[in-house]
């Protein structure tokens, strides 16, 4: 069953949609840039339904500012509020243990930088999104790996051969390739420190062609992280949905299993006693 729940986030209604699953353990779903809690083409709409007909309810909110909720539109920074109260009212409406939280790009950013305050019990970090770009082209590692599959295509050199390539954006691509690693921006060496504080309790998603999570798979490596990789170019995984399904599920299902992780009850226990 589905049902619109409405709760309260520093003086603004905000609007969410329980699909509801018989388990103890949640999934609440963070939407990112500032899209709508139904995602790009109903995606995490059909997502919920799928998740919750294998067992786990499941929660996507409108933040403030976004979709059918009051208030200012703060951006994924501001987000932190938001994902505390969302997490309260899940775990209130459908007598949850665990909430676990998922996001896509900005929106896994969040989770991972504001999820231990809203006191999630573990993170599906999907894509995660680094920083901006200084320029309009994508992330180095972006690149390096586009460039390596073309000049593995014969065809593509018989365009080189017959002029059909653009030189002044090679030369562009060429370049960023060869230029010194630029310093992790802003949000990246925070997030990074973020995902490590969680430790086994974080996983990361990424879509193997995908900018955003080929950038992330470079940051992080020398990082010890949990991440599965999908075989798909989709930034939200339009042609994998199965295969970002079975990661939910397994995360979903080791948070379940784990005895010794704190029940949402626990934790506030814990909290208000500091």
């Amino acid at each position: 069953m589905r049902r619109l729940i409405s709760f309260p986030c520093e003086g603004a209604t905000l609007i969410g949609t329980l699909d509801e699953a018989p388990s103890d353990t949640g999934l609440l779903i963070v939407s990112g840039g500032n899209e709508p809690r139904m995602g790009a083409h109903r995606g995490q709409a059909i997502l919920a339904a799928r998740i919750a007909a294998r067992g786990y309810p499941v929660f996507r909110f409108d933040r403030r500012g976004v979709g059918d909720s009051e208030g200012v539109n703060g951006g994924w920074e501001s987000s932190g509020p938001d994902i505390a109260a969302a997490v309260d009212a899940f775990a209130h409406s459908a007598h949850l243990r665990r909430v676990i939280g998922f996001g896509n790009c900005d929106a896994a950013t969040a989770v991972a930088m504001f999820g231990a305050e809203a006191q999630l019990s573990a993170m599906l970090l999907s894509n995660p999104w680094l920083s901006d770009e200084p320029d309009a082209l994508p992330p180095a590692a972006a690149i390096r790996r586009h460039y390596a599959r073309k000049l593995a295509s014969p065809g593509e050199w018989w365009r080189l051969a017959r002029g059909a390539v653009d030189l002044g954006k090679l030369r562009q691509g060429l370049g960023k390739i060869a230029a010194p690693p630029a310093p992790l921006g802003d949000a990246a060496a925070p997030l990074l420190e973020a995902i490590h504080a969680w430790g086994e309790d974080a996983t990361i998603i990424v879509a193997r062609g995908d900018a955003t999570g080929v950038a992330f798979r470079a940051a992080a490596r020398g990082h010890d992280f949990a991440m599965e990789t999908i075989a798909t170019d989709s930034h939200s995984y339009a042609d994998a949905m199965d295969a970002l399904e079975r990661a939910i599920l397994n995360g979903l299902a080791r948070a379940a299993s784990d005895e010794a992780s704190l029940s949402h009850d626990d934790v506030s226990e814990l909290k208000n006693t500091d």
